[in-house]
């Protein structure tokens, strides 16, 4: 009789990244571009001239503040790492970036690639409980594009199978350069490009595309299909079902490929991101991996650290502290299987499965 694949590696990192309900409760310390942004324009400088002595001092407060509260920590390997990892409660899962922010823009859509030096073994090697990959990805995009960027998703799903490590898959639609029915204006919060009106349709085929099983996707972190700061009341209107059927949808493929999921905040305000969250619990999600919803406000007192990591404290956890009430009270809970275990009928099978 054949044991059916355990991936005990993947359950146990994924468990490592839940609270003990099983909800992900997770915060962003990998974010690059937006926190260079913040701190040349608070120094006066250009991002590329930001410092690393800033960028981990920053990383560091972040950490402090907010990883006691999380279930998990997303860090970055080359500041929030060295920063923030001696800061990491024991009890607080890992999870550590692959993709590089500097992507390369072409015609036809965004190409993305891994970090320099850096690779799934490496994140595994160091202790990290999952591999978190940012695709940019339009449906749309060049027929080349598409094929890139889903080779490359494909690879390091592989990779993810081979170390049996979880693959935290996040999805982002983003704008083709010169097309003027986009703008590339961030938000007050350092919000991504805004989107055309086509922007739920293509969120949803994305997602489709990577529920695929060839992908390995073992965790998803998605974004709202409608701008969370545009979401209406959840009051049983026609404009609160519509939105939620949106999200309905997203969650349908997920549940329908087995895949659990959680939201990112791109940038939205406390408020507006508990809103996106009743919509995505609505709809079946897992928890919430946030980043700039928790800690932007507080950066803005930058250089001033101590008035940072004092705002965090106060403002920071608080936020988090509601968000993780709502997610007890309505989140979809995720349990690890381990009904393979059941198939065991001898002593040395499930190290055989291990070949």
């Amino acid at each position: 009789m054949t044991t059916p694949p355990l991936h005990l590696g993947k359950k146990r990192g994924m468990r490592r990244m839940a609270t003990p309900e099983g909800h992900f409760t997770m915060v962003a310390l990998d974010q690059r571009p937006p926190l260079a942004q913040l701190i040349g324009a608070k120094r006066g400088i250009a991002p590329a001239q930001v410092s690393f002595a800033d960028m981990v001092a920053v990383k560091g407060i972040l950490a402090d503040a907010l990883g006691a509260h999380a279930s998990a920590l997303l860090f970055d390997p080359n500041y929030a790492l060295p920063a923030a990892l001696p800061k990491l409660p024991a009890h607080t899962g890992l999870v550590l970036t692959l993709e590089d922010h500097r992507f390369r823009e072409t015609p036809g859509g965004r190409l993305s690639h891994s970090i320099d030096d850096w690779s799934v073994e490496k994140i595994k090697r160091a202790g990290g409980d999952g591999v978190k990959l940012l695709a940019w990805y339009r449906p749309d995009a060049a027929p080349k594009v598409r094929a890139y960027q889903q080779d490359y998703v494909r690879q390091i799903g592989r990779q993810c199978r081979q170390c049996d490590i979880p693959l935290v898959l996040e999805l982002l639609v983003y704008p083709f350069p010169g097309n003027h029915r986009h703008s590339h204006s961030p938000g007050a919060a350092g919000a991504p490009e805004k989107m055309s009106d086509e922007t739920p349709e293509l969120v949803l085929a994305s997602v489709r595309e990577f529920a695929r099983p060839e992908y390995g996707v073992d965790l998803f972190k998605l974004e709202s299909p409608l701008p969370g700061a545009t979401l209406p009341a959840r009051d049983g209107g026609a404009a609160h079902q519509a939105a939620q059927g949106w999200f309905g949808q997203m969650g349908a493929i997920c549940a329908g490929a087995g895949i659990p999921w959680v939201m990112l905040s791109a940038g939205v305000t406390p408020a507006q991101f508990l809103r996106v969250m009743e919509y995505a619990y609505a709809a079946g999600a897992h928890g919430f991996l946030a980043g700039r919803a928790l800690w932007w406000q507080a950066l803005q007192n930058f250089p001033d650290l101590e008035r940072c990591a004092e705002q965090l404290r106060r403002e920071g956890s608080a936020t988090f502290a509601a968000l993780a009430a709502l997610t007890l009270r309505a989140g979809n809970a995720w349990h690890p299987d381990y009904s393979a275990f059941d198939a065991l009928q001898a002593e040395g099978e499930l190290c055989a499965s291990y070949a």
